[in-house]
């Protein structure tokens, strides 16, 4: 006969088990009930913030199961005294957490707490819960009695809050009694600081994130009723700013879209948790997320490169989606979202159809617009070179920059300019205002054709591209059109020789490509050993380097084919094939 466990600690947690049992608001005793209204006419005022000063520690009702897996190698690389996160190295004998004030993704990483889900995934308790401890103290020393940027921020504060919470199994087996109060207060101290700054987070997922981490509050931190229903008020709220009606961001970043729903699996397991379902409106929200999303996913499954977002691999977006149970097919045609996908036999085409971000919104927002991504079934054939939001400190300030601008997509470029301006402070400004879109289904293929203005205030031409793919999935045809704008007293740029432009198709990792002795086609092949053949007409195309920003957000050299040609007053038209030879 075993013997019975022993009695678990007064503030310790027990994985994925409820340590107590909160009734329901219907069930509420008339005492319960008159202190639950009390609590909501003082909640975020000063007399609520003296009445949960910190000095009296909390507890968690539970830990729930973090539903996305760590990175094993970075929980490794700590052990090892290394802290890899954001594309940075940083040892931890040297990491400094009270100078730590940049705004690169390594900042986030080390100030979020991320690295306890790292951690998590190597499994050896023995030693990883004293490196989670020795570093946790660290950071509290620093920051836990002082409240400032970017540890503060709330976004960051938020993914702070969920990794202490859902990974408190690293961190509540100290027999530091001291270090365990100074933890659980400092969760306290998160919610509570959540609950005011919440609504302050930028448009899009840092205000879900910061709401999201609310409502965990509300439901795994004891008394949290009236946290709870004001975090889902705000959540709602935080979704409608942040989604376009067909289900995609504002910011117009599949990649922040996913990050959406990975908050969304974080909430449903802290629902789970707590043996609660994921609210109505949530769900509502996610089975419009999600075909948005897989409308932007390529051959490998991986995301396509958009608004200075990375191209995710499909683990990744695999994880996600079964963590927030999200289920769909890829929408293929939205307007507000604005992204068109076309898809014939192993081929993928996914086309940016549509304004930039609002200056408001955009984070590393890209002149992007009338790009395309092409791949053929697990291999990239075209892509953009993506990962602006995430270059941080690693590049130089102006290939940041670069990584943003409309030279960087495989669309077409006027003068070597901007189709939306990307002014100093980094907000983009004035450019394309409107996208006329058209879309054809036929036997012989689907045909998107699209026309943009950002350049008809400075160079006097509209933008049209129409592409075609074949049903059989073996050719892409495009044709680049330079309209000109009918406009009384307008001089148009250039002299004599008409107006540059330059067209551009980043090639995928891999892709070999050699110019024909002709100038004006290349033979193209891929990793896999399949053979392209790129021709376009009467302009000549040369072979250049470029730039990949790859998952992990390092910059890998790739090549591109560059066609340049003069627009003439008139306009200028150039049709191009990209076509499978075996």
């Amino acid at each position: 006969m075993t013997e019975p466990a022993p009695a678990p600690a007064p503030d310790s947690i027990d994985q994925g088990k409820r340590l107590i049992k909160v009734a329901p608001h219907g069930a509420l005793s008339l005492t319960h009930r008159i202190a639950h209204y009390f609590e909501r006419l003082t909640w975020r005022t000063p007399l609520h913030d003296r009445r949960l000063d910190g000095r009296h520690p909390i507890r968690l009702i539970a830990t729930p199961v973090d539903p996305l897996p760590g990175n094993a190698g970075a929980g490794q690389a700590l052990l090892d005294g290394v802290m890899v996160g954001g594309g940075e190295r940083v040892a931890l004998d040297r990491l400094d957490f009270a100078r730590l004030s940049d705004t690169s993704a390594f900042t986030d990483y080390a100030h979020g707490f991320a690295w306890l889900r790292d951690l998590d995934a190597v499994g050896d308790r023995a030693r990883t819960v004293p490196v989670a401890e020795a570093l946790t103290a660290r950071w509290l020393a620093a920051h836990a009695d002082r409240v400032s940027d970017p540890a503060w921020r709330p976004d960051v504060t938020a993914e702070r809050l969920v990794m202490w919470i859902f990974h408190a199994s690293l961190l509540l087996s100290s027999t530091d009694l001291i270090f365990r109060s100074r933890l659980l207060n400092g969760i306290a101290r998160a919610a509570r600081h959540l609950d005011r700054t919440a609504d302050k987070a930028a448009v899009g997922t840092p205000r879900l994130a910061a709401w999201a981490a609310v409502i965990v509050a509300g439901l795994l931190i004891p008394a949290g009723e009236t946290r709870l229903t004001f975090g889902e008020a705000g959540f709602q709220r935080a979704l409608s700013t942040a989604l376009s009606e067909d289900g995609g961001t504002v910011t117009r970043s599949p990649a922040a879209l996913l990050e959406a729903l990975a908050l969304i699996g974080t909430l449903r397991a802290a629902y789970d948790a707590r043996r609660q379902s994921l609210p109505d409106a949530i769900q509502r929200a996610m089975a419009r997320m999600t075909p948005a999303l897989l409308g932007t996913v390529m051959g490998d499954g991986g995301l396509s490169s958009w608004q200075g977002g990375l191209p995710l691999g499909a683990t990744h977006i695999n994880d996600v989606l079964l963590a927030s149970g999200a289920y769909g097919r890829p929408l293929r045609q939205s307007r507000e979202w604005g992204y068109q996908r076309l898809a014939a036999g192993a081929a993928i085409v996914v086309m940016d159809a549509a304004p930039p971000p609002t200056a408001e919104v955009a984070d590393g927002g890209c002149a992007s617009t009338l790009a395309f991504e092409f791949s053929d079934g697990a291999e990239r054939l075209v892509v953009n070179c993506g990962g602006a939001r995430h270059a941080g400190v690693r590049v130089s300030p102006s290939l940041a920059d670069g990584l943003r601008t409309t030279a960087a997509h495989s669309t077409l470029v006027i003068a070597d300019s901007n189709s939306t301006a990307i002014n100093p402070d980094g907000t983009l400004g004035r450019g394309v205002g409107e996208v006329e879109l058209s879309r054809q289904e036929s036997e012989a293929g689907s045909r998107i054709e699209a026309k943009h203005d950002g350049y008809a205030r400075h160079h006097g031409f509209h933008h049209r591209r129409q592409l075609l793919l074949t049903s059989d999935g073996r050719e892409l045809r495009g044709e680049d059109s330079l309209l000109p704008v009918q406009r009384s007293g307008w001089h148009r740029r250039g002299g004599g020789s008409g107006t540059p432009f330059t067209l551009r198709f980043h090639l995928g990792p891999g892709v070999e490509a050699v110019a024909t002795a002709d100038g004006q086609a290349a033979m193209l092949r891929t990793p896999g050993g399949a053979f392209w053949h790129f021709r376009t007409r009467n302009e000549t195309l040369a072979i250049e380097d470029s730039l990949w920003s790859d998952p992990l957000g390092r910059l890998v050299s790739i090549r591109q084919i560059v066609v340049q040609g003069h627009a003439p007053a008139g306009g200028a038209s150039i049709g191009w094939v990209m076509k499978k030879a075996r």
